[in-house]
């Protein structure tokens, strides 16, 4: 049975075929990729969605697609998903959140995230989940602060799939525990 998340102005569903195409407009967006390694190009925009997609069939939670009723079938993803590179902190499981540069500033990102952690250790059961993001990614970090993320300073990291030197290597470490 398809998974759903239902906020007060959103819905954050599984994929869809037809998702393809505004992630891949969203992906190659400079402004949206500008901290994010990116933009992607089609074929990496496609890997992605396959990734994510074949995630969800393995172990019943992922990337959500962000719906807004009535105004859009597609505004972003945000989800969780398990880290897949090796750091002091992990395994971990992650809160990540991008949305198409119309919706920003709306809080859409923060109402979508609210819901998925809630699912994570609701339904899902972590104890804890992480986030991760780069200093100049002052929307993303604040973003984590709002939703009671707490930054581990001592926990920060040069992200191993980052080149040495590049400017986007370091990496801020938000954590929060299950409530109670």
């Amino acid at each position: 049975m398809p998974r759903v998340l239902c906020t007060p102005r959103l819905l954050l569903r599984e994929w869809r075929d037809e998702d393809r195409e505004p992630f891949a407009a969203m992906s190659v967006d400079p402004e949206v990729m500008e901290l994010l390694l990116g933009p992607f190009d089609r074929a990496r925009s496609d890997d992605w969605v396959v990734r994510v997609r074949d995630f969800w069939r393995e172990n019943d939670y992922g990337q959500f697609v962000v719906e807004l009723p009535g105004e859009a079938a597609f505004i972003g993803v945000v989800g969780l998903n398990r880290l897949t590179f090796e750091a002091h902190f992990t395994p971990a499981v992650e809160a990540a959140w991008r949305l198409a540069r119309p919706y920003w500033g709306r809080g859409y990102a923060y109402e979508a995230a609210r819901a998925v952690i809630e699912d994570g250790f609701s339904r899902l059961g972590f104890a804890e989940i992480v986030a991760i993001t780069t200093p100049a990614n002052t929307r993303s970090w604040q973003l984590m602060e709002r939703l009671g993320m707490v930054r581990d300073v001592a926990g920060d990291f040069d992200h191993p799939r980052v080149p040495a030197g590049h400017p986007l290597v370091r990496h801020l470490l938000y954590r929060l525990l299950r409530p109670g």
